[in-house]
């Protein structure tokens, strides 16, 4: 896409885990090819100023932002987000819909299934949870989307998966089980949506240097191993995701549907 390209003008995206990571860079690529952008966060109050910056950032485009610092997965606050932002998409032109939702929660337990000491092995309810936020809340916000009106034609869907859900590491068992779960859950939205117009793609970056990556035990080493594995030698970063998310945002990609996007220089097919 050029800079002279204005099909995405006016737009609107709405971006679950909006304030860091794939989230952020995805939030001012977006509102950099003219879109405004509902983004949905948790952050504690010493991450706030982050996403006030980011909210200004996007405001100095030229661009909307309404951000809603509540739990994405919470079924309550879902509705509440969608109450609140119907009455921006009534417009006197006629209403307009969501053209980008994208799906960037990463939180999820991090434990081993087998473990000598018992308080060291995920619990029923941890497996539960990371794959109710990281995997089926995407369903409940198509469905709550759909059913106020904010999804239609030409809608783009991403979830951000990751080779994890292929492939092992020590502690990634819940998470690995919910994004291959949430894989599933963007091929079945394809069959479901296709003849609404709607397209739904899953996103596999490259190992990326992000606060989420962080917090998995061993992070230093996936790092290190991704570094010397990448036929590009360095890490895949947000803002490559973000340009890929971009281009495939572009109407044009209408027959692009129902697929595992690989983003990571060619990381993912070396052994």
């Amino acid at each position: 896409m050029t800079t002279m390209d204005r099909s995405l003008e006016g737009e609107w995206a709405l971006i679950l885990g909006a304030s860091s990571g794939f989230g952020q860079a995805v939030a001012l690529e977006l509102a950099g090819l003219g879109m405004n952008v509902v983004g949905v966060h948790l952050d504690r109050k010493s991450t706030l100023p982050n996403v006030e910056r980011l909210v200004g950032h996007i405001q100095s485009l030229g661009r909307e932002a309404l951000f809603f610092n509540v739990n994405a997965a919470d079924a309550e606050k879902r509705r509440d987000v969608i109450k609140a932002i119907q009455p921006v998409f009534q417009q006197p032109e006629g209403p307009k819909t969501i053209r980008v939702l994208l799906h960037s929660l990463a939180f999820g337990t991090l434990k081993r299934f087998i473990s000598e000491r018992p308080a060291d092995v995920v619990s029923k309810s941890q497996i539960d949870m990371t794959l109710d936020v990281m995997a089926n809340s995407l369903v409940y916000w198509v469905q709550e989307l759909l059913a106020a009106g904010l999804l239609g034609q030409d809608g783009r869907i991403f979830a951000m998966t990751s080779a994890g859900g292929v492939r092992v590491w020590a502690t990634y068992g819940a998470v690995s089980a919910a994004k291959a779960a949430l894989e599933s859950h963007v091929r079945q939205l394809t069959l479901e949506l296709a003849p609404m117009g709607i397209t739904a793609n899953a996103i596999m970056a490259g190992v990326t240097d992000t606060p989420a990556l962080r917090k998995i035990p061993g992070s230093a080493e996936m790092i290190a191993w991704a570094q010397r594995k990448n036929p590009s030698g360095r890490l895949t970063t947000p803002k490559d995701v973000a340009e890929a998310i971009g281009l495939l945002s572009h109407p044009k990609s209408h027959w692009l549907t129902g697929n595992v996007i690989c983003v990571d220089g060619g990381e993912f097919i070396v052994d």
